[in-house]
């Protein structure tokens, strides 16, 4: 299978993992050899309650048993969709009532996008340095790193950048700027938190230029971070929320959620200014449903921030430089690149499954499903330590 992977279906990268995979049940993943692998990244962040979490899989059966795709996005009634953005907006601060159900986060990303210019009648898009909001052009217009846009100029224009957590930066935005998009915590920059009140700020800003704030939520929402969506830690509601990656329970799925009033400027004028063939599709709403549930009717998301705490205090080694993030949404910050990958490369020989972050080099991924046991969280922690002290620093470095 590995050489069929290889031979015909498209890489992302030289030297994928490629991890030949049998079955996946709870926080392993099996491979065609037999051996049992602890996943502490949980397809990076996707599968928030675990693979194959009975409560998703049943909703998949009962619903593929019903009907499949039946209409293009927004013309048919149907069930699973109908529930899930109900349920959505009930848990959602107000004004956040309406949702379009997206296929995945970066195209709601494109659709957000879309829905700020659309409804301020402007074009400035401001995004922060060291983002990341997906690879479909307009996400990629959004990340302001050279080596990754440079293959696929031009790209989508009116962009500008800021510094996340820069209160200096905020005079940047002006009454031209449609809207800014933030990251509620930054991923792939190292999963940077904002701080001194950052959001807050940024909300203000934009409030008092009549821009419109868009935090994208795709990796800290659905419960990773102890709350159902991270911007409820820190005390702001922005006019647009983007979601994806865990919102599916590891099926594919994206979302953009703005009050009725911006929402319905993408209804006409033109009409269908925003449209999607399987966006909405029942088996994944179905799917999304249950996920949405299980996070909201369980204490996972409490748990998350205990889950946090044992990690913190088992993790300790003169390597780890820091650990960042929140709840289950955290990276180890090493000494060096090398060690890092080091450290990924080996814990996979483990059967600990680690991953890189896409700008920080220097991180080593940790994003469990939110369903991990202490007990998995106590074996993962014991081989991370165990790798480290095993690591020659001077030859690593060399």
């Amino acid at each position: 299978m590995k050489e069929d992977f290889l031979k015909y279906q498209a890489q992302t990268t030289p030297h994928p993992l490629a991890l030949e995979v049998s079955h996946a049940k709870g926080s392993y993943i099996y491979t065609t050899d037999g051996l049992r692998h602890l996943d502490f990244v949980a397809g990076v962040s996707a599968c928030s309650l675990g693979h194959c979490h009975p409560r998703i899989v049943q909703a998949i059966k009962e619903q593929a048993e019903n009907y499949l795709h039946v209409m293009v996005y927004g013309e048919y009634a149907q069930k699973p969709a109908v529930e899930l953005t109900k349920l959505l907006a009930q848990h959602f601060p107000s004004p956040l009532e309406k949702t379009y159900l997206t296929n995945s986060g970066t195209e709601a990303i494109e659709g957000s996008l879309k829905l700020a210019r659309r409804f301020t009648g402007r074009t400035q898009i401001l995004a922060a340095k060291q983002a990341y909001h997906g690879n479909t052009m307009g996400s990629l217009s959004l990340m302001d790193f050279e080596e990754r846009q440079k293959p696929f100029r031009p790209l989508l224009g009116d962009i500008g950048f800021i510094n996340f957590n820069s209160e200096a930066d905020l005079g940047k935005i002006t009454e031209k700027t449609a809207a800014v998009i933030v990251e509620t915590i930054q991923g792939g920059a190292g999963i940077i938190l904002p701080k001194d009140n950052y959001l807050k700020k940024l909300k203000q800003r934009c409030k008092a230029t009549g821009s419109l704030l868009i935090l994208d939520e795709i990796q800290p929402g659905f419960g990773r971070t102890g709350k159902l969506f991270g911007f409820e830690n820190f005390g702001v509601v922005p006019d647009i929320v983007a979601m994806g990656k865990g919102m599916g329970g590891g099926m594919p799925i994206g979302a953009f959620s703005a009050s009725s009033e911006i929402m319905d400027s993408l209804s006409d004028n033109p009409k269908m200014g925003h449209i999607t063939t399987f966006g909405g599709h029942p088996v994944i709403a179905a799917a999304a449903l249950a996920t949405l549930k299980e996070i909201t009717e369980t204490d996972l998301m409490a748990e998350a921030l205990q889950k946090e705490k044992l990690i913190r205090e088992r993790l300790v080694h003169p390597l780890i430089k820091e650990i960042r993030g929140k709840g289950l949404m955290l990276a180890l910050i090493l000494p060096s690149e090398e060690i890092a990958n080091e450290v990924i490369l080996r814990c996979k020989e483990r059967q600990l499954i680690l991953f890189w972050l896409l700008f920080e080099k220097k991180a080593v991924r940790i994003t469990p499903p939110l369903t991990i046991s202490e007990e998995e969280i106590l074996e993962a922690c014991g081989i991370i330590i165990d790798t480290l002290e095993g690591i020659d620093t001077q030859e690593t470095i060399c």
